[in-house]
């Protein structure tokens, strides 16, 4: 199989991240640094696609078009038919898959992983974006896919709000379980992932012998990666802690969701050791951030100007620049320039508020202060979530920067 030109030696900012950065400390959890010629095995997944749920989009979607087959889910979803009872042999085989539980299943450790990110509160969101979301652009092909559907077009808000509103869905109490909100969330997120990659590669001028498919297996399993390990070494990075049980349960949490997002059970890793490699893997293989990236990063940083919360210039001014100091403080000189991001002067505020996150770790002394912790860390979700969905989805006043 002749490999997609993507797939090459990064020199960038991943490979300093690795020699340089956090990476060095990940490296040491290891017994032993991974081999990246054994990369080559996994270049293959960059083909590789969730093709019972591409076969879903076209024999309904397509044919009676999204709201239609959107509708359609929907009501099996709500009424949790059994798969027995769905004639469509692949949405057949899709609710025969999620409708039946792993038997690795815990739901235990389900919720440690999900308390992990409630009790994070607003901190969580902040590693999501500032460090998750913004690393990410640090790889030109993983992002192509947002370039084909237009979104720099529809903007950073748009994708921060959907972002969030998934985030705050599938992190809920029991929000997994069948019938429950997070898990239907999962599967219309899985569907929608189809329905973008049809259309590329029907209506656009992909190139897959560039690329690799759209939304790949490879890149799923990265952007799960994304969500657990990058995110477990953001929020260690400002201050929080999380036990033994946490880490074991953040893991198990998004293996659950990659196995109901399709992604193949083999490759989602069960432990930190497991997603190191992973990630090694996956970072140093990837083409550089390219002129898409540094737009789609500009677009981020941007966005504090493009909505209606806050209100004031200067309060945007300092939302914005709080952001940039996370960026700096997460990612590192190498990387926040290969993205041609701006300085910013609050780097001690961002100093400040791990202070702030080492001090409520360490009054976590009973289970009963951890419920609070974590109730309260929801409610701050909650309440910007609010933020996104009502008062930042009316048309925005546009201020000037």
């Amino acid at each position: 199989m002749k490999l997609p030109e993507r797939f090459t030696a990064n020199t960038g900012s991943f490979a300093n991240y690795w020699d340089n950065g956090m990476g060095c400390q990940l490296l040491k959890k290891l017994n032993k640094k991974p081999d990246i010629a054994d990369a080559k095995s996994l270049a293959p997944l960059l083909y590789e696609y969730d093709e019972i749920a591409d076969q879903i989009i076209q024999d309904i979607y397509l044919l009676q078009g999204f709201k239609i087959g959107h509708q359609l889910l929907e009501s099996y979803l709500n009424e949790n038919t059994p798969a027995s009872e769905i004639e469509n042999q692949y949405l057949h085989t899709l609710f025969s898959q999620i409708q039946n539980e792993p038997e690795w299943l815990n739901k235990d450790l389900l919720e440690q992983g999900s308390a992990l990110c409630r009790r994070a509160g607003a901190s969580s969101l902040i590693v999501l974006r500032d460090y998750c979301l913004m690393g990410g652009y640090e790889s030109a092909a993983i992002n192509k896919p947002l370039i084909f559907t237009g979104a720099l077009k529809k903007g950073a808000v748009k994708r921060l709000a959907e972002t969030l509103e998934f985030w705050v869905d599938i992190t809920g109490d029991k929000a997994l379980q069948q019938g429950n909100t997070g898990f239907k969330s999962i599967i219309k997120t899985r569907l929608i992932h189809a329905y973008s990659r049809v259309n590329i590669l029907k209506h656009t001028n992909w190139e897959s012998e560039k690329w690799g498919i759209p939304l790949n297996q490879w890149d799923m399993l990265a952007t799960n990666l994304g969500f657990s390990l990058v995110y477990l070494v953001g929020l260690r990075k400002i201050g929080f802690n999380p036990t033994n049980k946490e880490v074991e349960g953040l893991f198990h949490f998004w293996k659950y969701i990659g196995y109901l997002l399709g992604i193949p059970e083999k490759l989602l890793p069960n432990t930190e050791e497991e997603a190191i490699q992973a990630l090694y893997y996956w970072t140093l293989t990837q083409s550089p951030a390219d002129e898409d990236s540094i737009a789609l990063a500009h677009a981020l940083t941007a966005e504090p100007f493009l909505v209606n919360f806050p209100k004031y210039r200067i309060s945007k001014i300092i939302l914005q620049q709080s952001h940039l100091a996370y960026n700096y403080y997460f990612l590192g000189e190498v990387s926040c320039q290969s993205l041609h991001l701006p300085r910013s002067l609050y780097g001690p505020l961002v100093k400040l508020s791990v202070l702030i996150n080492r001090i409520k770790e360490r009054n976590i002394k009973n289970d009963t202060d951890y419920k609070k912790m974590v109730d309260k860390g929801r409610k701050e979700q909650e309440k910007i979530r609010y933020i996104y969905s009502h008062i930042n989805a009316k048309k925005p006043v546009l201020v000037s920067k």
